[in-house]
C-alpha cells in the first residue's frame, strides 16, 4: 500500500468470563466507517457483498440489508460498522487465508452499489493472516453461511 496504513481496531469476542481477541477476516478503515455511516443515514441498515467479477470487477458492493439476496453459496465473513459482511463461497476458498479490509478511494463504482453517486467507491484492500492466526481461525471453524 501507499502512503498510511488503514486505522482498524480488533474485534473483541466475549467468551465465558474473559475477553478474547479473535482475528477479525473484515474490517474497514476510519474513512469507510465514516462514508457507511452517511449512508446509513440516507439509506437505513446496510450490508456488503464482495463482487466476485462481471461487471463490477471485484469490489464490496453496499446495498441496502436485504436488497441483495445472499444464500447457501454465500459466507458470512463479520460485520463493518453493525453491516453484515458476505463473499461467495468460490471466492472465499480463494480468500479464505486472507483478511479484507474495506477503505474507500476517490472515483465511481459500480451503479449497483449505494456509494456511486458520492463520487467515492468502496476499495478491498488485503493481508495475508499469520500463520497463529490461520489456527485460530481454524479452531474456530468455518464461517457461517447464509440461509
Amino acid at each position: 500500500m501507499h502512503g498510511r496504513e488503514p486505522q482498524f481496531a480488533p474485534v473483541v469476542t466475549l467468551t465465558s468470563d474473559r475477553k478474547r481477541f479473535m482475528v477479525p477476516r473484515v474490517l474497514l478503515t476510519e474513512k469507510a466507517a465514516a462514508l457507511i455511516a452517511r449512508l446509513r443515514a440516507q439509506h437505513g441498515p446496510l450490508m456488503f457483498h464482495q463482487s466476485g467479477g462481471c461487471c463490477d470487477g471485484s469490489t464490496p458492493m453496499c446495498f441496502r440489508a436485504g436488497e441483495f439476496r445472499v444464500g447457501a453459496q454465500d459466507v458470512l465473513l463479520g460485520e463493518i460498522a453493525s453491516c453484515e459482511f458476505y463473499i461467495g463461497a468460490a471466492q472465499f476458498e480463494y480468500w479464505q487465508h486472507t483478511q479484507l479490509i474495506i477503505d474507500v478511494v476517490p472515483g465511481r463504482g459500480a451503479g449497483f452499489t449505494l456509494e456511486a453517486p458520492e463520487g467515492v467507491r468502496f476499495l478491498t484492500r488485503s493481508r495475508v493472516f499469520s500463520d497463529e492466526e490461520v489456527a485460530e481461525l481454524a479452531s474456530a471453524g468455518p464461517p457461517a453461511r447464509a440461509a
